[in-house]
């Protein structure tokens, strides 16, 4: 049986919401599972939240993402072509490929995303 330290069980909202930055206006990220706090070794998963208005840089980057939208609606952009995204879609981003995410209801728009460690 594994003892305390080897794992986590945790309101998602009791992890910290720390904003992005400069670079992504009205987003805020929790890491709810990662290599540093919880020593996982394979698999980091973030909370994403983007209020009205807000959005993530138009990025690309080495690694793919895996995403499931908790709540609210928006728009993810793959490629430079906008799709729809709402609550209980699921979104994969392959690596290296120029994506970014924004909000486009009155609500927050929350997604879960993993990526590797």
């Amino acid at each position: 049986m594994a003892d305390d330290a080897d794992f986590k069980i945790v309101g998602y909202e009791d992890v910290e919401a720390k904003e992005f930055g400069d670079e992504a206006p009205g987003v805020k990220i929790r890491w709810l599972i990662d290599a540093e706090a919880d020593g996982a070794p394979v698999y980091a998963l973030r909370m994403i939240e983007i209020d009205e208005g807000g959005n993530t840089p138009d990025h690309s980057h080495p690694f793919e993402h895996e995403n499931f939208v908790v709540s609210g609606s928006g728009e993810v952009m793959i490629e430079g072509n906008w799709h729809q995204v709402k609550a209980g879609d699921v979104i994969f981003v392959p690596p290296n490929v120029r994506h970014q995410y924004r909000n486009a209801g009155s609500e927050t728009f929350k997604f879960l995303c993993g990526v590797p460690v």
